[in-house]
């Protein structure tokens, strides 16, 4: 693997969901339908760094996340991991894949076993992977809940015993256990009080920081990902239709998605906050999508050219990706 080579890389990656056929679907003879959940993937995401995934809800961004731990297998397309075709990994080199790329779930409960304790938790994924001897085992639990913040008597509690935010460090601590470099963190506060998101995504970016992880953050609130992330890709109905460094992307954003997700992001300033919806019009069905541009049927500056051809995710000034046919500086802003 080259130094300029990406840690993981998304190519035309689609998956699809086939829905439960209806007794009068299966004797008209009509073929099944799917929801298309990604539809042509491109991604690169590069060690070090933490790429932020957004995007309206359904957007696929945790389609894509199960994708990258495989999870889901992909219907087309390829993720590559250290140059590596994910879905050719079988034996130890799944073993050895699963180990160093970890998922943390946005419900910190269902996502634990409430029968196990969080010594057992840890001492089975410690196990499972032979992270440790047999007699370094307690010691390393230890060494995780004081990583994640935890007291050391959390050891022997359950899951129903700790608030949503400690049950959520519970989950990092798991993660964590098998000493992963990449970490996809899927909605990761999304299903926590705010007065406890600031913690957790605050220890977040320390143990990034000081075990050089990676990390992939799924979250739909701009404010989060525009605190934690490097770069951001924005996604919308399964394609990735933007993405570059967070600060150029904020202050500049080039798609007309893009542009309109953040008019309509909230404001911490009262005398700020917008009512604007994030675009025009309603999201397309999943199940029948759009010719053309996906997101022609929204856009205030479609064109017939955006219903006839799909737009390629293609650089614009540098790093920054764009998938428009329209040039930002054709446009005029309809408000």
């Amino acid at each position: 693997m080259t130094a300029d080579q990406p840690l993981i890389s998304v190519q035309e990656v689609s998956k699809s969901f086939e829905l439960k056929r209806t007794l009068s679907e299966r004797f008209s003879g009509l073929p099944p339908r799917a929801v298309h959940a990604l539809n042509g993937i491109n991604l690169d995401i590069r060690r070090g760094e933490t790429l932020g995934l957004v995007g309206e809800s359904g957007c696929g961004k945790s389609t894509l996340a199960r994708c990258l731990v495989r999870l889901y297998e992909v219907d087309g397309g390829r993720v590559w991991f250290e140059g590596r075709d994910i879905a050719g990994l079988s034996g130890t080199g799944l073993r050895a894949f699963n180990r160093r790329v970890q998922m943390i779930f946005q419900d910190p409960y269902s996502s634990l076993n409430p029968r196990m304790s969080v010594a057992q938790t840890l001492a089975e994924a410690l196990n499972v992977h032979r992270m440790v001897p047999p007699g370094r085992v307690a010691a390393r639990i230890a060494e995780l809940l004081e990583l994640v913040g935890l007291p050391q008597d959390a050891a022997g509690k359950h899951p129903h015993e700790f608030s949503g935010g400690q049950r959520q460090r519970i989950g990092i601590a798991r993660a964590l256990s098998v000493e992963p470099e990449v970490l996809v963190a899927d909605e990761l506060v999304s299903a926590l009080d705010v007065s406890v998101q600031a913690q957790v995504v605050n220890l977040l970016l320390e143990l990034q920081e000081k075990l050089d992880l990676t990390v992939v953050f799924v979250a739909h609130d701009l404010r989060l990902v525009r605190h934690v992330s490097h770069r951001v890709a924005v996604m919308y109905l399964g394609k990735v239709v933007e993405i570059g460094p967070t600060e150029e992307l904020f202050r500049a954003p080039r798609h007309p998605y893009t542009q309109a997700l953040l008019k309509a992001a909230p404001s911490l300033d009262p005398s700020q906050r917008s009512r604007k919806v994030a675009a025009r019009g309603e999201l397309p069905s999943p199940i029948d999508l759009p010719s053309g541009c996906l997101f022609n049927s929204r856009c205030a500056h479609v064109t017939a050219h955006c219903r006839a051809e799909v737009p390629r995710l293609e650089p614009r000034r540098g790093v920054h990706q764009v998938a428009c046919l329209i040039d930002p500086s054709d446009r005029t802003d309809p408000s």
